[in-house]
């Protein structure tokens, strides 16, 4: 028995108490380890209460549901947005209800071909009169666009359904779902200045929304063109920039030749805010870009 008495002395220098033998042995398994050479004896129980201790651990872990840290996510700060009611007012028209995309993996940039000489205080009497534009003569059921941004870079909320959600827009013929559409009031063709305050509130825009689903503004993104109307035919898969103008989707100008040449400049000002390392373009879902195939029944 000197090699029981032997365990016994290792399992308190281990700090194991005894519940019915060593490390909480039953006394059978004393009795076999007293038939073993005294060396043997302990070596046998040390590994039986490391193994006990490491299935404790185990338990212990088990019970806390800890899981390995996720990699932190590009996010930036939401920018303040002017909600809706504001330049609305009584021009509402029914409408059915918001669609829905499950998030948001690209931007399409626009502009609005409208005055560039206006106040910024008249901007929402401007995006009411785009509102009646678009639900009046071309019949649409609310303004296309989820975001208008004005020359002193106000931001005010475009299409209804909450600027928080991956509302389904009406803005980039095709490419309509898992999208957002940022307008700029006014027109930027070839030799137009644009406001520096408004390429930081598109990218303040973009940073925020593409953040949502982690999707860097430099890279591209496969979206699939759901008909055949845009560039693509209906069903043709597409890699475009996340953070695109209007005429990467459609055949149009859109945002103008001034305000297309600024968006590489706008890319890096939004993978800034989301925390990227600037000009190295870090990998969203494989050499091919984002996977934003758009959900099954689309027809947008």
């Amino acid at each position: 028995m000197r090699a029981i008495h032997e365990a016994r002395r290792l399992a308190r220098r281990t700090g194991d108490r005894l519940r019915g033998g060593p490390a909480g042995l039953p006394l059978p398994v004393l009795v076999a380890l007293g038939c073993l050479p005294g060396a043997a004896a302990v070596l046998a129980l040390a590994l039986c209460a490391g193994g006990v201790e490491d299935a404790a651990t185990a338990a212990l872990a088990a019970r806390s549901g800890r899981r390995p840290a996720a990699p932190a996510a590009h996010t930036a700060p939401r920018p303040a947005v002017v909600p809706r009611a504001v330049w609305l007012a009584d021009a509402r028209r029914d409408q059915p209800p918001p669609r829905y995309d499950d998030k948001v993996v690209a931007v399409f940039v626009h502009h609005t071909d409208s005055p560039n000489g206006y106040d910024c205080a008249d901007a929402p009497r401007i995006i009411r009169a785009l509102y009646e534009g678009q639900t009046g003569s071309r019949d649409w059921d609310d303004i296309g666009y989820n975001f208008l941004v004005d020359r002193c870079g106000t931001v005010y909320e475009g299409r209804a359904g909450g600027v928080d959600r991956p509302v389904t827009g009406a803005h980039t013929q095709g490419f309509n779902h898992r999208t957002a559409g940022i307008a700029a009031l006014g027109t930027f063709t070839s030799g137009m200045p644009v406001p520096r305050e408004m390429t930081d509130a598109i990218a303040a825009v973009a940073a925020w929304k593409l953040g949502l689903a982690d999707v860097d503004p430099r890279t591209e993104v496969r979206l699939v063109s759901s008909n055949s109307h845009s560039r693509y035919a209906a069903g043709a898969t597409a890699a475009l920039p996340a953070l695109a103008g209007h005429k990467d989707g459609y055949m149009t100008s859109c945002p103008g030749a001034a305000l297309a040449a600024l968006l590489p400049e706008i890319r890096q000002s939004a993978a800034r805010l989301q925390g990227r390392t600037t000009g190295t373009v870090e990998a969203a879902g494989g050499a091919g870009g984002v996977d934003a195939t758009a959900p099954a029944g689309s027809g947008v």
